[in-house]
């Protein structure tokens, strides 16, 4: 059986696009299943819509008090029977609940090669900006165990990218993403496939 994954996005869910993508080949270890987004217009949503995945809107909106959405989100989990948690551009800390319930079994996407350029404020353009500043000649993509601190689970992979003279912010972001949609569902096939049976 194949592994059951939710994908958390808050935007536009490109990475979620490459996982589905990945989910769908015949020999897939896994399945994206569930995502979850806590913006209601988000193209990760739409990108669910589109594909006959189930797609939740949960978020302070929906469950004012932080207690309600993480128990929210963790009834979601269960009732789709998700065996791994993905958070790929989301852009809100896990709960506590979700935290324990997956402890080892949520995993994050971060843009750049961590421990460098990580840690709270470093998402999105914020750290190709420090990238750059740095004056790295490499840059990339690294998957990581979520815990409660941004950025400080255990590495699971990283796939390299260079760091080229004239790079803006806007060229890094774009190689860095081609790294991300080939090392995330990489991961996470060679994850299902460690799966015991």
């Amino acid at each position: 059986m194949p592994l059951n994954v939710a994908v958390l996005a808050s935007h536009t869910g490109t990475n979620l696009q490459a996982l589905t993508a990945a989910g769908q080949q015949p020999a897939s270890a896994f399945t994206v299943t569930l995502v979850l987004s806590n913006n209601s217009g988000s193209g990760a949503l739409a990108h669910a819509r589109e594909h006959g995945i189930t797609g939740l809107h949960l978020s302070g909106r929906t469950h004012p008090g932080p207690g309600a959405l993480d128990q929210a989100m963790l009834t979601a989990l269960r009732e789709h029977d998700i065996d791994l948690v993905v958070t790929a551009g989301y852009m809100k800390k896990i709960g506590p609940a979700v935290l324990d319930a997956y402890r080892n079994r949520i995993i994050n996407i971060h843009p750049a090669l961590l421990p460098r350029h990580g840690g709270p404020g470093m998402h999105g353009r914020h750290v190709h900006e420090a990238v750059l500043a740095s004056g790295d000649t490499h840059s990339g993509a690294t998957v990581h165990h979520l815990t409660s601190d941004y950025d400080e689970g255990p590495i699971i992979a990283q796939q390299q990218v260079p760091v080229l003279p004239g790079d803006t912010p806007d060229t890094l972001a774009a190689r860095v993403l081609q790294a991300e949609h080939h090392l995330l569902p990489a991961t996470v096939q060679a994850l299902a496939r460690a799966q015991p049976n």
